[in-house]
């Protein structure tokens, strides 16, 4: 069963990911902001990573370059509703930072297993 680390401010919207991750079989771990999710990456080593990209402490940019330079092999999804800008802005600069998939927010449970599948085969 893989782990799945997902960060993601909004904890009704990191509860929902995660639900729908753990009905579809995966373990989950969950942290509120890159700062966290770095720490549970640390300690837990999940399979994938699904971070949001604009939070408070340590935003997802910095998260993802910082996980792509201590583990070069992590396997990222980048997810944003958006901000001051528009979603596709944000994800566009997700993946020159090494996201392996973006998604924008709201996701449908098939887009995000879809996207977790393809990130982990």
């Amino acid at each position: 069963m893989a782990r799945i680390l997902v960060i993601d401010d909004s904890t009704e919207v990191q509860g929902t990911y995660c639900r729908m991750l753990e009905r579809a079989g995966y373990e989950v771990v969950a942290a509120i902001d890159g700062k966290e999710g770095i720490r549970a990456f640390c300690e837990k080593q999940p399979d994938l990573v699904i971070t949001d990209i604009i939070m408070p402490e340590k935003e997802g940019f910095e998260t993802i370059r910082e996980l792509r330079s201590e583990f070069p092999d992590v396997k990222i999804i980048a997810i944003s509703g958006g901000g001051s800008t528009e979603p596709e802005i944000y994800l566009m600069m997700a993946k020159k930072f090494g996201a392996m998939c973006t998604l924008t927010k709201p996701i449908e449970r098939e887009a995000l297993l879809e996207a977790v599948q393809e990130c982990l085969t």
